[in-house]
């Protein structure tokens, strides 16, 4: 029976890596975006290392310059260098989105485990728990818990990472339902594998390629929120850069100095753009159809 049970699980084969590996290569947006992604996790990383400027440091003669050979992004309102904030504000943008879909999955993928393969009762309170969460838009019930936790990026990752919980918890407990009927995990029911062995090694690895998925696609939706939240004054604080708040800052000066607002603007675009379509070249090449 155990050999039956083994048999019958669905294993990721090294041909079946090679499968999705060649299928995300063709998929050329993917690839576009995963080139995009890459750039701004490389600068992030290297911004302690990299010949700028302190992103903190002002200039009083430099106030407003527009972009030149010694400010190559130009400079902000007190002088500082926008290209050495750009720089470091990456890191505060791309932290946030990573650390609050970190957030969510540790509490939505279990929560959501839980409720897909037990049901009943446990079932009946996390779904309306979900739901309940659901009513409230993503941003609108971001922005309430940052309030209510006081305004810093800590904060504002708590407050993501909790608004997008439900997701993650709807998610999961769809996928488990569906693999919970297969024969597989009917096998591992009857020679008397205990549940947490069952969840483990035939149900999380079957419900993991969506969830990656949606963890990719997710990650730009809270790279967005985070630059909402500092706009708003409620995430990264003054003087630590952060693209939402240089956003902020541009907003009063858009006739003297456009470029204040214009790289904010254009990085928030162009890292959320990779992360979406990544996600998209992940969702083709993770599909059970397509091989």
């Amino acid at each position: 029976m155990t050999n039956t049970a083994l048999a019958s699980e669905p294993v990721l084969t090294a041909k079946t890596e090679n499968r999705v590996w060649k299928k995300f290569r063709s998929h050329k947006s993917a690839m576009v975006g995963g080139v995009l992604v890459a750039f701004f996790i490389l600068i992030a990383i290297a911004a302690p290392i990299l010949p700028i400027p302190d992103p903190a440091a002002t200039d009083w003669g430099a106030v407003r310059k527009a972009p030149s050979l010694a400010h190559w992004m130009g400079t902000d309102e007190i002088g500082r260098d926008v290209l050495s904030r750009m720089i470091w504000g990456a890191q505060a943008s791309l932290l946030a989105g990573v650390v609050s879909v970190s957030i969510a999955i540790a509490i939505g993928v279990p929560l959501g485990l839980i409720a897909g393969f037990f049901g009943g009762w446990s079932d009946a309170v996390i779904s309306r728990c979900t739901e309940a969460l659901l009513a409230a838009p993503f941003l609108i019930l971001a922005i309430a818990l940052a309030a209510f936790l006081g305004p810093s990026l800590t904060n504002a990752m708590i407050a993501i990472g909790i608004s997008a919980t439900p997701i993650f918890i709807r998610l999961t407990r769809g996928e488990v339902i569906n693999v919970k009927s297969e024969d597989y995990v009917d096998s591992a029911r009857a020679i008397g594998l205990p549940t947490p062995r069952i969840l483990s090694r035939y149900i999380l690895p079957n419900v993991l390629p969506p969830i990656l998925v949606q963890a990719t696609l997710t990650i730009a939706t809270a790279i967005i929120a985070e630059a909402a939240l500092s706009f708003l004054g409620l995430g990264q604080q003054p003087p630590d850069p952060s693209w939402g708040s240089m956003l902020n800052t541009a907003k009063n000066f858009l006739n003297q100095a456009p470029w204040m607002a214009l790289w904010p603007g254009i990085s928030i675009f162009l890292v959320v753009l990779g992360f979406n379509l990544l996600g998209d070249g992940l969702r083709d090449a993770l599909d059970p159809r397509e091989h």
